[in-house]
């Protein structure tokens, strides 16, 4: 706690500067939402929406797309592996299955399991921004955004530039016994170019990273590879392409069985594909596009015997997708059609396909110029679930230039996936194929200030989940399997603050700071031990100050974390930046007060890691 209120000190210290520096122009403005259904720019937004920007991710103290999400309010990240290589993601104190990941508009829905969503194959040099939706969000993405939904943004540029990082660290603390000679140590580097002009433009990208590990049998490998492309054919019409792999190997010491699985490891393979075209006539925006995404999870449970013990999994998701919208003299109108075919092919899970349906209309307006507003419906018909209806209403009122309140109601809902259905996997857990889906209601207000370099936001939400899906079992002696256990009613209040601001001299100074709260009620009438269902967060706070004077930078990031049924872990991490000409050196400190945590398993975090790297960018 020290540290916190060390971290606080050094923010209020600074504050007084506020009101006598220069102000900074808000970038943010100027990003457009990229939703699938009507695109909104972030100024316009009439619910809560998140944005980080490559500049932002530049700046922090982290290797991967997980550690740059831990840092996001209401965001959970749960790791089983570091360095990247596994993690389970949430929202707001749902479960991972119940929160949906997209990587530019396309869903990267695991129907296998959660674990493989953040299999994702981009470096983050490739990526331009990050949104970050919270509350259920049906009619804006579809099904299994229950609980929120990010979608990540890759770079879209009309000139050459080219960006090579290349990384190293350690712990410098020696190998475990049997896991070799030497110490604990890795790195990795990504390449990231850009070629094009105003009609035609490419994204390549590709990065690897290899780790001896931070305790025996956890090491890592990770290979990505990743194309984005645009063509403009004229003014109103465009095609657009995407294509990228993962593969990534890690040593699984204590992932889904400990203690029995200190010698296990695992292989994922994910590739994603999406072919899109946009055609404007007059105020009609037509938007077909046809994706896939295919999955390889290979389990090994003794990596040197892969005789028995071992899962395989093959999954597939083909999705087609008609959005389009019309602007009117009510408002922009959206309606769409999409579906979704997915199908495995698994060692204990056996083999099984279905179909996902869906139907959207939405409308977007406002009255004046003070009020904002969407309202849509979203119809959804599942082969093995028949029809349902998800609405949702956004409002937000703008009181004068800087302040404004908004409101939301919205519902979802979460299929189960193929392992809540058919796993079989006895003595340790087994599917349940009559269990049904999960249906949500949420609903939140907040109130915003927003004057150039100062940001705040405070609000409070309440959501409510019918046929809640959690594993459970009897007693010790019997394997868990999955239920609709009843009703999950959760309330939460979150607090944001962010300021910038120049301080002359060539010196920059900007802080940050939030706080959740949540509060989960599970409404059951038995006993059974539950696996999942309160492993939330009850409390969430981040705090981080950076500083800059001519080329040289530096960042501060602390993260103080308490779940309902664990210990709190408190977490700080540094970053130091020097630019020479179009060189960046750079040098970090992960968890810098060795602190002993868990994510998720029983998988202990890194202890201090020191690294350093260097960048170069041309464009």
């Amino acid at each position: 706690m020290k540290k916190i209120f060390l971290t606080i000190g050094v923010l209020a210290s600074f504050f007084s500067f506020a009101q006598q520096k220069k102000d900074q122009s808000n970038q943010l403005d100027d990003v457009i939402i990229q939703g699938n259904r009507i695109q909104t720019p972030f100024s316009q937004a009439t619910r809560d929406i998140q944005i980080v920007t490559q500049q932002e991710i530049e700046q922090m103290p982290v290797r991967s797309l997980n550690e740059v999400l831990s840092y996001i309010s209401g965001v959970d990240i749960r790791q089983r592996g570091p360095f990247g290589a596994q993690a389970d993601i949430s929202i707001d104190g749902g479960t991972s299955e119940q929160t949906l990941v997209l990587l530019n508009g396309v869903k990267l829905i695991d129907a296998q399991s959660a674990h493989n969503m953040m299999n994702i194959p981009i470096p983050l040099s490739a990526i331009d921004h990050i949104e970050i939706l919270r509350g259920a969000a049906a009619r804006i993405y579809g099904i299994n955004a229950l609980t929120g939904a990010i979608n990540i943004v890759t770079k879209t540029l009309d000139h050459p530039s080219l960006n090579i990082d290349v990384h190293s660290g350690s712990s410098f603390k020696n190998k475990d016994e049997g896991d070799g000679s030497g110490i604990y140590w890795g790195g990795g580097a990504a390449l990231t170019g850009t070629f094009g002009n105003k009609k035609v433009n490419h994204l390549l990208a590709a990065s690897q990273n290899n780790y001896n590990g931070q305790r025996y049998n956890s090491a890592s490998k990770a290979s990505k590879i990743f194309y984005d492309g645009n063509y403009n054919i004229n003014d109103n019409n465009s095609i657009q392409a995407m294509a990228g792999y993962a593969r990534s190997h890690y040593g699984a010491n204590g992932f889904y069985a400990a203690p029995g699985d200190v010698n296990s490891a695992e292989i994922v393979k994910s590739s994603v594909f999406s072919l899109s075209s946009r055609h404007k006539f007059g105020k009609f925006i037509l938007a077909p596009r046809i994706s896939d995404r295919y999955g390889d999870d290979d389990y090994r449970y003794f990596k040197d015997d892969l005789s028995t013990a071992r899962s395989r999994h093959y999954t597939n998701a083909l999705m087609l997708e008609l959005n389009s919208s019309l602007e009117t003299a009510i408002g922009t109108i959206g309606i769409g059609w999409e579906s979704r075919f997915e199908k495995i092919s698994s060692s204990n899970i056996g083999k099984h396909k279905r179909e996902n349906h869906g139907a959207y209309a939405e409308l977007k307006s406002s009255i004046g110029r003070k009020l904002e507003g969407s309202v849509g419906l979203y119809a959804n018909y599942n082969t093995d679930y028949n029809w349902q209806l998800y609405p949702g209403l956004d409002l937000a009122y703008l009181i004068d230039t800087h302040w404004k309140i908004s409101a939301s109601a919205g519902s979802g809902e979460r299929v189960p996936s193929f392992t809540d259905l058919y796993l079989d996997q006895r003595p340790g857990n087994i599917g349940n194929p009559d269990i049904q889906p999960e249906s949500a209601w949420n609903y939140e207000g907040n109130i915003q200030y927003n004057k150039k370099n100062f940001k705040f936001q405070a609000g409070y939400f309440y959501r409510t989940i019918s046929d809640f899906i959690d594993w459970v079992r009897e007693n010790e002696s019997e394997p868990y399997a999955p239920i609709n256990f009843g009703k999950n009613k959760i309330q939460g209040i979150y607090g944001r603050i962010q300021q910038s601001f120049d301080l002359g001299h060539k010196q920059k100074f900007g802080y940050h700071l939030s706080y959740n709260y949540l509060n989960p009620i599970i409404d059951r009438s038995s006993d059974l031990q539950s696996k999942y269902a309160l492993e939330s967060l009850k409390h969430q706070f981040i705090a981080g100050i950076n500083y800059g004077i001519g080329q040289f930078s530096c960042q501060l990031e602390n993260r103080l974390l308490k779940r309902e049924l664990a210990d709190g872990y408190d977490v700080a991490d540094f970053r130091a930046n020097y630019q020479i000409n179009k060189i960046t050196l750079y040098s970090s400190i992960n968890n810098i007060f060795d602190a002993q945590y868990t994510e998720a398993g029983a998988v202990p975090m890194p202890t201090r890691w020191f690294a350093l790297g260097a960048k170069f960018k041309l464009q």
